[in-house]
């Protein structure tokens, strides 16, 4: 089954706790606190192993909102979506010339989590693009070694088919046999939203035409409901080069009609190619005039690589905001809930330091302008206080 859209859920690693821990060495008078963060004498913990996704070229990284993160088009790019938590410090980063044997640590910062969603936009030189029944599936397979199924009816091809076409040593690419269009595809009828992600990858386009379907207004009104499908969706997309394909002309009863058809789009510059996918007539000329535009493309302007940021979750620049709700306050912050979540309160010196880097924050001097007067409740994560301004 082939899968091109998946949400996932990643969560990093918590940061490990700081350790309580006290000299107890026989001739060091009084001991001291040595805890670090990972163990006695200020040992630190061991950094665990990051997890790394392989997921293939040409996947995009968006979160639970549908904001890009990253386009990863090399194999080379790397992009952090989670970072883990911190380690917490020992009781000896809290020794102060007025607390000379603290006995409380911090607990580890938890690793930050998130859904994500992973999208595939197939990477090929060359897209195949037109009307179910064209003849896509049976030109890539006798362009390349695949193997895509072929039926007489529509929608043959359910999910995008990749082949490399190799002309000689020096002359391959990759072609993708993609869903067959019909009119509304931009806005998701039939495949279309499936099959227009894919092509806008491509270099090139061959716009495969049934030249047996009829006249020629029935063929260049085959043609112009394709066109108008790919500039719905993006008109960077319609403006992509593009080859002309008349397909099956072995069975054309009236070859005059489809040169009629030919010599508007001559007056368009475009190249046409009459050819039979079936015989395999002129699908060489059409595969060479596709390799030599893609070299064009390839050295006209090399694509940079997008640039990657590591993800980093919303910060603020207030330790914390105050949301009165009924019976108290909820108070929120990424500072602030961070502090939290790396504070033991079943210590009571630990505790005893949360509440003095609150004080220190303001939150008490805040909450009081808020309209507290002690006993409201205060709601910090999942965690709940008593506001007590006397304490």
């Amino acid at each position: 089954m082939f899968t091109d859209r998946v949400k996932i859920f990643v969560k990093a690693g918590d940061g490990g706790a700081g350790a309580l821990s006290f000299r107890r060495e026989k001739y060091v008078p009084r001991g001291g606190p040595r805890g670090g963060r990972g163990g006695g004498s200020r040992r630190h913990g061991k950094d665990g192993e990051d997890l790394v996704l392989q997921v293939p070229p040409g996947t995009l990284v968006k979160d639970e909102d549908g904001k890009t993160l990253a386009d990863l088009i090399d194999g080379q790019q790397r992009l952090v979506v989670a970072r883990a938590g911190r380690g917490g410090r020992g009781n000896a980063s809290f020794k102060t010339s007025t607390r000379q044997t603290p006995r409380f640590a911090e607990l580890g910062e938890p690793g930050e989590s998130r859904w994500l969603w992973l999208e595939l936009k197939l990477i090929a030189d060359v897209g195949l693009v037109g009307l179910p029944n064209a003849g896509k599936s049976t030109l890539l397979a006798a362009a390349s070694a695949a193997r895509p199924k072929i039926a007489d009816y529509p929608f043959t091809t359910l999910e995008p088919v990749l082949g490399v076409v190799e002309l000689a040593d020096d002359a391959t690419f990759t072609m993708a046999d993609l869903p067959g269009l019909i009119e509304g595809a931009h806005a998701g009828a039939g495949l279309g939203l499936q099959f227009l992600r894919h092509v806008e990858r491509t270099r090139v386009l061959i716009h495969v035409i049934d030249a047996a379907a009829g006249g020629p207004e029935k063929l260049w009104s085959d043609y112009q409901q394709v066109r108008t499908e790919l500039k719905k969706y993006s008109a960077a997309l319609a403006r992509r080069p593009h080859l002309v394909a008349l397909n099956k002309m072995d069975a054309v009863p009236d070859p005059s009609e489809v040169l009629a058809f030919r010599q508007r789009l001559v007056k368009l510059r475009r190249q046409t190619f009459p050819i039979s996918a079936v015989t395999r007539e002129g699908v060489d000329d059409l595969l060479w005039a596709a390799w030599r535009m893609i070299e064009r493309r390839k050295t006209a302007a090399p694509e940079p690589l997008p640039a990657l940021k590591v993800y980093r979750g919303p910060t603020s620049a207030d330790p914390f905001t105050i949301e009165v709700m009924d019976g108290g306050f909820r108070v929120s912050g990424q500072q602030l809930e961070r502090l939290l979540a790396m504070t033991d309160i079943t210590n009571p010196e630990g505790l005893a330091h949360f509440q003095r880097m609150l004080d220190r924050w303001g939150l008490n001097d805040a909450l009081a302008r808020h309209g507290a007067r002690g006993g409201e409740t205060v709601k910090i994560s999942d965690v709940e206080f008593l506001y007590d301004p006397e304490r």
